[in-house]
Formats: C-alpha cells, sequence, structure tokens
C-alpha cells in the first residue's frame, strides 16, 4: 500500500477532528474515522455515543454516489440521545435525535438518509396558526445490526428496522420493517423475504 501526502493528511485530520469532538457528553470508540468534517450540534445535556471502527464520511471524493451536504449529527435537546454501534459506516446523512436514535453495529447508512426521531411541528388541528410556534413531539427510532440503508432513505419517529434488513433507495420508512428483508417505495412495502 503506498502512503501518499493526502492519505497522511487525511489520517491526521481525522485524529485531530476526533479530540475535537470528543467531550464529557461525547463519546468516542477506537479508530473513528472522520472523512471532511461533519456538523455535530450535541446539546450540553445530551449524549452522543460512536463505537469502535466508525466511518463518519463527509467527502464526496472517493464515494460512489453524490453527496448532498456534509454529515450532521444534531441532539439538541436536554437528555436526547445518539447512539451508533462499532463498524457502521455513515455516509453524508442526518440523524436528529430529540429524544433517541439507536443505530446498530455494521450499518451501512448512504448518502443523503434523514434519520429523525421527532416532527419539527405539532399538528395543531384546528388551530393551525400556532403550528409555527410548536416543537413537536417525539418517538425513538431503532434500526438494528447489519441494517443497509440506501440512498436517500428517511426514517420516520417511532420506527425500528429489524436486523440484516436491506430498505432501498429513496424509501420512506414510516411503519416497523422485520428483520431479514428487503422494503422499500412511499408508502414502504415488503419486497423480498
Amino acid at each position: 500500500m503506498r502512503i501518499t501526502p493526502r492519505k497522511v493528511f487525511n489520517f491526521l485530520y481525522s485524529k485531530l477532528l476526533y479530540y475535537y469532538f470528543k467531550g464529557p457528553n461525547i463519546k468516542l470508540g477506537r479508530k473513528v474515522v472522520f472523512k471532511k468534517k461533519p456538523l455535530i450540534d450535541i446539546h450540553r445535556k445530551a449524549t452522543l455515543t460512536i463505537g469502535n471502527n466508525v466511518v463518519i464520511n463527509s467527502q464526496n471524493k472517493g464515494y460512489h454516489v453524490n453527496m448532498f451536504n456534509s454529515c450532521k449529527l444534531i441532539a439538541d435537546r436536554p437528555d436526547s440521545v445518539i447512539e451508533i454501534g462499532d463498524n457502521t459506516r455513515f455516509h453524508g446523512s442526518c440523524i436528529h435525535s430529540y429524544k433517541k436514535v439507536s443505530i446498530g453495529k455494521n450499518c451501512l447508512i448512504a448518502a443523503n438518509c434523514q434519520i429523525m426521531d421527532g416532527n419539527g411541528h405539532d399538528i395543531s388541528f384546528p388551530n393551525v396558526a400556532n403550528r409555527i410556534n410548536t416543537i413537536g413531539g417525539s418517538k425513538e427510532v431503532t434500526i438494528e445490526d447489519n441494517v443497509w440503508l440506501a440512498t436517500g432513505v428517511i426514517v420516520l419517529p417511532g420506527v425500528t428496522i429489524g436486523e440484516g434488513s436491506i430498505i432501498t433507495a429513496n424509501s420512506v420508512v414510516h411503519k416497523d420493517i422485520p428483520p431479514m428483508i428487503i422494503a422499500g417505495g412511499n408508502p414502504i412495502k415488503i419486497i423480498k423475504q
């Protein structure tokens, strides 16, 4: 393997980001790799836990799908939690936790996915003029081990995606998905068991 100045720079930059983001409420495992700087917004009373050998990739170069933006990890409310398990790969996508978003081990999160456990606002019927003043509720999201989210998947609040399942590109996951299946579409449906 040839060591180039670019590889040395990427290695050192990743180490710098590792120590930049590490803090009392941000727990990083061993060998966490940051490819370019993500947006990380963690409330001082929230928690971000990233396991060992995780890749947080915000770099378009070298990745096969165009990323619209850098990775975003947002837990901006007190007691909100984001957990990312060992060996997971996370590419140019967003996690926004109001309460708790848990991603298991060995998961593949492709570019431009949106994973959220809360709505931005309440429904507010019949007083819809007040909708703009609300912050919405939340329901925990769980993505179990070995799940693959293809590019552009949206995971909505209250969803559990079972171990080993694959969600096809540009799908909207609005209900629980059982383990070991392929699902896709909007609305999502099981394609193959």
